[in-house]
């Protein structure tokens, strides 16, 4: 345990920049721009208004009472939206991360210094498995987590300062508490649907000479490409289909977006949850969420994930060269 939580801080300690200061970036760039003009509302006399139920444009001062509740309960249910940026970052970050967690040993030969020490491969590979699927999850969570306390905040200072003071009924309201306990529940669900992308970008991490990024999306893509050919001649002339379209949906979208948070949400799903007319239910999206779960193909596909690490783990124990 010693050993696999030194080989985590020094993850952290060569990889700082991406983990951290990326979001910390993001999340000063939103707060910039967002909490600049719930400032500017502040500190003008214009009247401030924001948006609720598709294109009705609400004025805040004198909502009435039953619009106040609606408008408070919206903003306790989903102040976490503003984190969505760094969300879109995240995925970036570990995609890099975990091209470059195994090559970049073999590239500089430090990957001789690292065997002398007393660890295994399979600790080291494992210790990137964790970094990439909790760790920088969670700095993202905890960055954003405080980035939208602070733009609620000034949200609410806003609107206060437009004449509807909203803070007591979103300091009331159980969602403003609950929502983040909703986003880190969601996190054993996205480690499930990364793991395919994490285990390959490992594979070829740990086996690509050159030209890592090339091989790690130039094979599926290519792969693709030649099976929806094949599928093209072959239903010309023989009248048949070797299902490229199944390939890509299940496979290929898997291991190259399974980062991305919510790829687990069908286009049926979004829809059902866009028609919540006072902002997200954190158990609806958690329900939704984990009913995806259901499907085998979820359940075979974390175990290509878990063989393909696997797989990085026995290649690194003999790919030594530069």
């Amino acid at each position: 345990m010693k050993t696999m939580n030194w080989l985590i801080r020094r993850e952290l300690w060569e990889h700082k920049g991406a983990f951290f200061w990326a979001p910390v970036a993001v999340a000063g760039a939103l707060l910039v721009m967002i909490g600049g003009g719930f400032l500017y509302a502040i500190f003008t006399t214009g009247q401030f208004q924001f948006q609720v139920g598709g294109d009705q444009v609400l004025a805040i001062d004198g909502l009435p009472p039953p619009m106040r509740a609606r408008a408070a309960a919206i903003m306790a249910s989903s102040y976490l939206a503003f984190a969505t940026p760094l969300f879109l970052v995240l995925p970036v970050v570990v995609f890099f991360y975990c091209l470059a967690a195994l090559y970049d040993d073999r590239r500089d030969r430090s990957i001789l210094f690292w065997k002398s020490l007393p660890m295994s491969d399979e600790q080291t590979v494992l210790s990137k498995v964790a970094v990439a699927l909790v760790v920088a999850p969670l700095a993202t969570m905890a960055v954003g987590m405080a980035s939208s306390l602070i733009l609620l905040v000034l949200a609410l200072a806003a609107g206060a300062s437009k004449g509807v003071n909203l803070i007591a009924p979103v300091l009331a309201d159980l969602n403003l508490y609950l929502s983040p306990l909703y986003l880190l529940s969601f996190l054993p669900l996205y480690i499930i649907w990364a793991l395919p992308t994490v285990g390959w970008l490992l594979l070829v991490s740990s086996w690509a000479r050159s030209k890592v990024f090339l091989w790690a999306v130039g094979i599926p893509l290519v792969t693709l490409a030649l099976m929806a050919w094949f599928d093209f001649l072959i239903g010309r002339f023989a009248g048949l289909e070797i299902g490229f379209k199944w390939f890509g949906e299940q496979v290929v979208a898997r291991i190259l977006g399974g980062l991305v948070p919510g790829i687990w949400f069908s286009e049926a799903e979004l829809q059902l949850l866009k028609q919540q007319p006072d902002g997200f239910d954190g158990g609806v999206v958690l329900g939704v969420s984990y009913g995806t779960l259901a499907s085998p193909a979820v359940w075979v596909a974390a175990l290509a994930g878990c063989a393909m690490i696997y797989g990085a783990m026995r290649l690194r124990r003999w790919r030594d060269e530069g």
